[in-house]
């Protein structure tokens, strides 16, 4: 078949009506001329006469008609004529009548008497609101139909759609010609085209006709049987689609098979002989080739098991066959119902199926009708983890480390999500807290007679968060009656707390410190550092896990918070114990680890005397008494690492006296720790771990043992009295003694500090919002190693278990975490 060009563009409002010759004088007819009328047949002669309706043109063959100019002719008795019909744009044509018929294209006439014949074309229905109108031109010879039906062209070139409705076109040419391409809103060269009709669309579809090779060409065919592709380099063949190509005379051409799958290739045909699935040929003549495919034994198919996951166990088969890892790939016959079991390893799990095999249970069925594969994921669990170390620095808060978290997390690419730090680094930022300072007009004099309180009131200014650019700080107090001053200024025993006394206690500490401390003003409980200070603690709780709700354990100072670390109580000690009341005879986490023979031992970092003595917070236990030998240096935990000496349970003690503890300072003249000394301390501790053997099973917990005294803005959280015992030990004149309110027993935790989470399966940068606080690390402990609790405190805590991704074990490779400076000067006069 023919084509014409035809390009139909815009929609047509209501149709036109030609009345061809003879075909009366309707509006917009059109007419032969008066002057020239149609001829009277002659003999042997008779008139073919064509009219229309609609808009478009037909021609005949022999030469005569070109309606609507001219619309009759004669022609000799018995002469074949063909007319042809080309719709106008915007048109389509209908059908035939009269002497002719159909609706194809063409009509042959034979003329034997006068003869009239009608075509008739429709107009293009313009689109209703709610539909487009698409619109189809080709070129060369072929036909294109459209899905949802519509357009059938050359017959029906343009149609409406509906709004949103995808229509695909499909064009098939004819014989000796082939789809060269898409134009208009389609575009590639495959034989569909689909257009979301969002829009009127034109789209010109090219048949191109084809060519015999050149001279200097060959043909090359190739037959494949069975089930199989062959490809050709250069390419050109690609059979079973392409199976026919031609090549420039002297090209060498290398076919490649490929079976499908549940066949092999057996040999190649023709021009091509042997059984490797590649062969080449030098194209000097028409060539041709067989591929011949054969099936496999239907019968029997390819069963493969792989296992994974952090964890490992076995899996086997029944029928038997499959004993993995030893044997993961086994043939059954066709139809068998293979049942595989999943037995996890010692500490670990069986999580799932996935493949072609899918199931939560340890037993899986599958029937075997084809060559299958299916994975077997095995998942560690917190048993998988047999060393726990856990390490608390001294005396820092939250918001002092780590509230310009966020704002690492933005310079360094790293996904936000929320993260209760200070409020001028969320996102959206806020106002930078500022809390209430010292009354000017009450200046601190260094002169007994002369000093004065930080006195409060409407003239005092604030003192809003700040960068601090020194690692070194006087220390404020955390004292029990500093703290609840620190949850709320106004009426330190309220229920609610307003946490806005830290700059008052700050300041009244360092004017009642002997001597006097610098900053008489507590300002430096207000200073943070950042990411650019702590690069190493801030690299590793962006990768590793952190919490935003992880607090200390009671409102007071380190011994009391060290106390609940280890037993989980204070025995109702608000204060220090003096050093004539003696040792508290209750049991510790190491007691029941000793009771359960789970190994531990306590490595303390100020090392200079051997042996080493039992540290300060131990020693308030009489536990340390029979059990000195467990009290070694910090030294030893690089060794044990090494050596394969690592216990079970270790607590690493921090550097008090040889300043890497980051404690702040006890008074100008003899600083104590700083804070980036401190943090290298750390780093070394846990690089060697993460560079050791017991790396694969370990975690490393760090905290700080009490914020310190420096400001944080979330209050402490409701806990559990851990054994029902109040305060036994307030002095005289303290608040809680005074007037007492809901914070003046064990039944709030103390106030947030830092934590970052090192292990190889701790999430990757993962933020908890549980809230907890850190007696944690002790249910930690008890649930891994079946203990008991030792009080109510450590019961009500989470296990930690949240942190870990037992199923993938995200860091079995740890990262590399960047270099921690000490480049911060110490000094304590310039803060910011």
């Amino acid at each position: 078949m023919s084509f014409h060009t035809r390009l139909l563009t815009g929609a047509l409002l209501g149709s036109v009506v030609f009345i061809l010759a003879g075909c009366g004088n309707a509006p917009n007819a059109v007419q032969n001329p008066p002057s020239s009328p149609s001829p009277t047949p002659a003999s042997q002669q008779f008139q073919l006469t064509v009219s229309n309706t609609g808009s478009g043109t037909i021609t005949s063959s022999p030469a005569g008609i070109n309606c609507p100019q001219d619309c009759a002719a004669n022609f000799d008795a018995g002469m074949q004529v063909t007319l042809t019909e080309v719709p106008a744009v915007g048109s389509s044509f209908t059908g035939w009548a009269g002497g002719c018929t159909g609706s194809s294209t063409t009509c042959a006439v034979k003329v034997s008497a006068n003869s009239s014949v009608t075509a008739t074309f429709m107009a293009a229905a313009p689109p209703s609101p709610q539909q487009f109108q698409l619109t189809l031109a080709d070129t060369g010879s072929g036909t294109v139909i459209s899905a949802p039906a519509g357009i059938n062209c050359p017959q029906v070139c343009s149609a409406n759609f509906d709004a949103s409705t995808q229509v695909t076109l499909s064009a098939t040419p004819d014989s000796t010609f082939s789809f060269a391409g898409w134009g208009g809103t389609c575009v590639g060269t495959t034989a569909t085209c689909s257009v979301t009709m969002n829009a009127s669309s034109d789209v010109t579809a090219t048949f191109s006709a084809n060519r015999p090779p050149p001279p200097l060409q060959f043909h090359l065919t190739l037959t494949d049987t069975g089930t199989g592709a062959v490809s050709s380099s250069p390419a050109g063949i690609n059979c079973p689609q392409t199976c026919t190509a031609n090549f420039a005379a002297g090209t060498q051409v290398t076919l490649t098979a490929a079976p499908d799958s549940g066949f092999s290739f057996t040999s190649w045909g023709g021009s091509c002989t042997g059984t490797t699935t590649a062969c080449a040929i030098t194209m000097n003549a028409n060539s041709s080739a067989t591929a011949t495919f054969t099936a496999l034994p239907p019968q029997q198919f390819q069963l493969t098991v792989v296992p994974a996951g952090a964890g490992s166990g076995t899996i086997t088969s029944s029928p038997a066959g499959i004993n993995c890892p030893q044997t993961c790939s086994a043939i059954f016959t066709s139809g068998t119902q293979v049942t595989l079991s999943a037995v996890a390893g010692s500490t670990y799990v069986f999580d799932q199926w996935t493949g072609d095999c899918s199931s939560g249970s340890a037993a899986c069925a599958i029937t075997v009708n084809a060559n299958s594969n299916v994975t077997a994921t095995f998942a560690a669990t917190l048993q998988s983890i047999n060393h726990i170390i856990f390490m608390a620095q001294e005396n820092r808060s939250f918001d002092e480390y780590f509230g310009a978290m966020r704002d690492y997390w933005r310079k360094n690419g790293y996904t936000d999500q929320t993260f209760d730090g200070l409020p001028q680094f969320n996102n959206p930022t806020g106002t930078a807290p500022a809390l209430i300072g010292c009354d000017p007009a009450f200046p601190f004099s260094p002169s007994p007679a002369a000093e004065v309180d930080c006195m409060v009131d409407s003239s005092s200014p604030t003192v809003s968060s700040y960068h601090m650019i020194t690692q070194c700080t006087e220390n404020p107090s955390p004292s029990w009656d500093e703290s609840h001053v620190d949850w709320n200024l106004s009426n330190p025993v309220a229920a609610t707390a307003t946490m806005n006394g830290f700059v008052k206690t700050a300041a009244n500490d360092a004017r009642r410190s002997t001597p006097s401390l610098t900053d008489s003003n507590g300002l430096r409980t207000m200073g943070y550092y950042n990411g650019d200070d702590f690069p190493y603690y801030y690299f590793m709780a962006s990768n590793f896990a952190t919490s935003d709700r992880w607090f200390s354990p009671v409102m007071s100072r380190t011994q009391l918070n060290r106390s609940f670390l280890m037993a989980a109580t204070s025995n109702g000690h608000a204060y220090p114990l003096s050093p004539t009341a003696g040792q508290m005879n209750i049991k510790t986490i190491y007691e029941l680890l000793q009771t359960a023979g789970v190994s531990w031992r306590v490595y303390v970092s100020d090392d200079q005397t051997v042996p080493i003595q039992n540290s300060a917070e131990e020693s308030m236990f009489t536990f340390a008494n029979s059990h000195a030998g467990n009290f070694v240096s910090a030294t030893k935990f690089m060794t044990d690492l090494q050596t394969n000496n690592l216990p079970s349970v270790s607590e690493i003690e921090p550097g008090f006296s040889t300043g890497t503890d980051e404690h702040s300072g006890l008074d100008p003249n003899a600083p104590s720790g700083k804070v980036q000394k401190g943090a290298v301390y750390v780093s070394t501790l846990i690089n060697a771990l993460m560079n050791s053997p017991y790396w694969k099973d370990s975690v490393f917990i760090l905290t700080w043992d009490e914020m310190g005294g420096f400001y944080d803005h979330v209050p402490p959280q409701p806990m559990p009295s851990p054994d029902g015992i109040p305060p036994s030990d307030l002095p005289p004149g303290d608040i809680c003694t005074v007037v007492t309110g809901p914070n003046c027993d064990f039944v709030y935790t103390g106030f947030r500090v830092p934590l970052i989470v090192v292990s190889p399966f701790t999430k990757k940068n993962y933020v908890s919002h549980t809230v907890t606080d850190y007696t944690a690390i002790l249910k930690l402990i008890e649930t891994r190693f079946g203990l008991p609790s030792l009080t109510h405190r450590d019961a009500a805590q989470m296990d930690m278990t949240e942190f870990f991704d037992f199923v993938n074990k995200p860091w079995s490779v740890p990262p590399t975490p960047p270099t921690q400076p000490n480049n911060l000067p110490c000094e304590y006069t310039q803060l910011q």
